[in-house]
């Protein structure tokens, strides 16, 4: 019984981080094609933080702009991967990886399909630039799937002196 409840906790973890960040991404994306102009740089916080409107086609920096489909396919793919392993989790922090991973890769995934200039190849929605961190115009999902990585590495390369520490113990064991 323990260990079907801890795999529902890790379970409700990952797609709770999922479900909350798509919609924050979403909501901004609605709200900046809503509010901002293509191309034309709010400042909000000096040249330190401005909302900048693109409608991405390609991957980050815009790179290969004629491959939209290329980046539906790998982001359904990761989506499709990080579903599947979820049932092979057992530690939080590799949960909360899975979350931000899976939340990027369908926040973005989304524009592709369902936004102009048709499925599969729409363009992702950014509007985030800070120029002083990374000279790109990014977005919600992005910083999510950026995070998940930077987590990943981290997990993986600096491991937990004490191993599994944040999996759960039966006290009934």
């Amino acid at each position: 019984m323990f260990k079907k409840a801890h795999k529902l906790r890790l379970w409700l973890i990952v797609f709770g981080i999922a479900v909350l960040i798509v919609s924050i991404d979403q909501l901004t994306k609605n709200w900046a094609l809503q509010a901002l102009n293509i191309g034309e740089p709010v400042k909000i916080w000096g040249v330190a933080l401005q909302w900048v409107l693109v409608k991405n086609p390609g991957a980050a920096f815009s790179f290969l702009e004629e491959a939209t489909w290329v980046f539906t396919i790998i982001s359904s793919a990761v989506a499709i991967f990080v579903i599947f392993y979820t049932r092979y989790l057992t530690m939080v922090r590799w949960a909360v990886v899975s979350g931000l991973v899976l939340a990027g890769a369908l926040g973005n995934l989304i524009d592709r399909f369902f936004r102009e200039p048709g499925f599969g190849v729409g363009h992702v929605i950014d509007f985030i630039f800070t120029p002083w961190i990374v000279p790109a115009v990014y977005n919600v999902a992005d910083i999510a799937i950026v995070t998940g990585m930077g987590l990943f590495l981290l997990f993986t390369l600096l491991p937990d002196k004490k191993q599994h520490t944040d999996e759960l113990v039966d006290p009934h064991a």
